[in-house]
């Protein structure tokens, strides 16, 4: 390992790159840079500030905040204070940010706007370990928090002071030492905190450029929540490790237009996304589907990269036909989170790559996919039980459910804990059944269901453009259209869904299906802030429709 730590790793870069672009951003319009020098000047200071202030090696310091450049500037301060990073997903509920930041016995708090600073102070009185909070939006100051300029500035004028303390503190920091704990998105009871170490996100962000290294004037578009590991590591660390500019999407909404603004060459996102822009691009002409494509993603790019959720090989194959090059990889936040990743040179469709450098992968007797490496976590905090669950002789039990090829290469079928069991005893893996029904351009979402039942049934989330288009030949229907309430419909979904299932089992073929109008959502609790289904949330929402497809035998 090159680094002792990641905080010997931002500091020697900014030594090494000094007034070089490290990091872009749009700020009221207009674009901004920061230099690798003034961007380690600013984590320094803000580190002096949370050491004045009484944090202590292993201290954990939240950070609640949507993506923006002070993110990644109080990301390295924490780090460079030698404490610990707990950063909850911004749109968490206060009760749920409540919870973490007691479980992890947070001390002190970073937080973005003064929406999220109105969360934390809903719960305030649940969290007596917090002894104060400072806020990036501090136009209207707020007696509750300390401006976060005010309080880099304090930290500049005590860095003089305080400076022998944060060298001490970057050599007493080594590989097993905790950098973070990120809280699984609790698809199903509380989250559990995963403790991951300068060491685990050091060898991961290593192993992933070692196999795909970026172009020497390359420039990462970022846009992924840095909050969830798959953006920390892949955006943040990765192109810490390879001196990369990071330029930041304005937010989710506006990715493609940034992606105009910037001309990236790569950039890193879910499949939904490329779902979309895919969709928007559709067209019977070939050559042109691909100029539209082509022109979405700007003149520079050079790959791009999917994970967080199985990438439909309809889609990965399209983008490939265009001319683009999109890579899928596999992880989880437990494994920091890079285990698998197909590369520009060794890709192979339909499978999520081979492991990267470092990492082993074996296929257990249930099909249950197993790592072990540097990657793999330190543990649950505070939950040994479940630390010992996951982690056994030194293999991590992942959950999914996968294989590997005589080349090396994994894929994923499925969760274990997701397998659907129909009363006749075949098994289906919903989220197979899923990609290839969300892969039609007049299909945006997809929810399989059938425990114990004889036939599977679903609930289809339309993508509406493309349908009215679909019955419409094109022509335009005012989007007040009750077209979810038209037999049409019924019949293209109908047609839609019998193609896209030709080539499964008679097992796998959804018989009868629930039209749902809106798309589900981070909003409604129906996804995971990292894209992921709330299954089991939203087949209980739907319960009694569902009962209704069986009952109409």
């Amino acid at each position: 390992m090159p680094y002792c730590n990641l905080i010997e790793l931002h500091r020697r870069q900014a030594e090494r790159l000094g007034p070089l672009t490290a990091l872009r951003w749009k700020h009221q319009g207009l674009y901004h840079d920061l230099s690798w020098e003034h961007y380690r000047e600013q984590a320094l200071a803000a580190a002096a500030a949370l050491v004045d202030a009484g944090v202590t090696v292993g201290d954990r310091v939240g950070l609640l905040a949507e993506n923006r450049v002070e993110w990644l500037v109080a990301d390295m301060a924490i780090l460079t204070a030698g404490a610990v990073n707990v950063p909850p997903h911004a749109p968490l509920t206060a009760k749920q940010i409540q919870f973490e930041l007691a479980d992890a016995g947070v001390t002190w708090l970073i937080v973005s706007t003064p929406a999220q600073l109105e969360k934390v102070l809903q719960v305030r009185a649940q969290l007596p370990l917090l002894r104060g909070i400072v806020q990036f939006d501090s136009a209207v100051q707020q007696p509750a928090a300390i401006a976060w300029e005010a309080f880099v500035q304090h930290g500049r004028r005590r860095l003089p002071q305080v400076a022998g303390e944060l060298q001490r503190r970057e050599r007493l920091i080594g590989l097993d030492d905790l950098a973070t704990i990120i809280y699984t998105s609790g698809t199903t009871g509380n989250p559990k905190g995963v403790m991951l170490t300068h060491g685990n996100l050091l060898s991961n962000a290593i192993a992933g450029l070692a196999v795909s290294p970026h172009q020497p004037d390359g420039l990462v578009l970022s846009w992924l929540p840095y909050s969830h590991i798959y953006a920390r590591t892949v955006d943040h660390y990765t192109n810490l490790v390879g001196s990369v500019c990071v330029a930041l999407a304005e937010s989710p909404e506006t990715v493609v237009q940034n992606l105009a603004d910037v001309q990236p060459t790569m950039m890193a996102s879910v499949p939904r996304l490329y779902e979309k822009i895919l969709a928007a691009v559709a067209t019977s002409d070939k050559k042109e589907m691909a100029r539209r494509l082509r022109g979405v993603f700007g003149p520079r790019i050079d790959w791009l990269t999917s994970g967080g959720a199985p990438l439909p090989v309809e889609t990965a194959k399209a983008f490939l036909e265009c001319g683009l090059t999109l890579l899928q990889g596999y992880g989880l936040t437990e494994s920091s989170p890079v285990i698998s990743f197909n590369t520009k040179t060794h890709h192979k469709l339909g499978t999520v790559g081979r492991p990267i450098p470092g990492v082993e992968v074996r296929i257990a007797a249930d099909g249950e996919v197993l790592t072990r490496g540097p990657h793999v976590m330190k543990g649950y905090w505070n939950n040994p039980q479940a630390t010992a669950d996951a982690i056994r002789d030194g293999w991590l039990y992942t959950g999914d459910l996968g294989s590997l090829d005589a080349e090396g290469y994994l894929s994923i079928t499925g969760r274990k804990k997701e397998l659907l069991v129909l009363s006749n005893g075949k098994k289906v893996v919903p989220s197979h059944i899923e990609a290839l029904l969300q892969a039609d351009p007049c299909i945006d979402q997809a929810v399989v269901c059938g425990e114990g039942r004889n036939y599977l049934t679903a609930l289809v989330v339309p993508h509406w453009d493309n349908v009215r288009a679909a019955l419409t030949g094109g022509a335009n229907r005012s989007s007040s259209d009750r077209l979810e309430m038209e037999p049409a419909l019924s019949e293209l979904l109908e047609a839609r869904i019998r193609h896209a299932l030709r080539d499964v089992s008679p097992a796998q073929q959804v018989k009868k299906f629930i039209v749902v109008p809106e798309p589900f959502s981070v909003a409604a609790e129906q996804l995971t802030v990292s894209l992921k289904l709330r299954r089991n949330f939203v087949l209980g929402q739907y319960a009694e429709r569902i009962d209704a497809l069986y009952d109409e035998q």
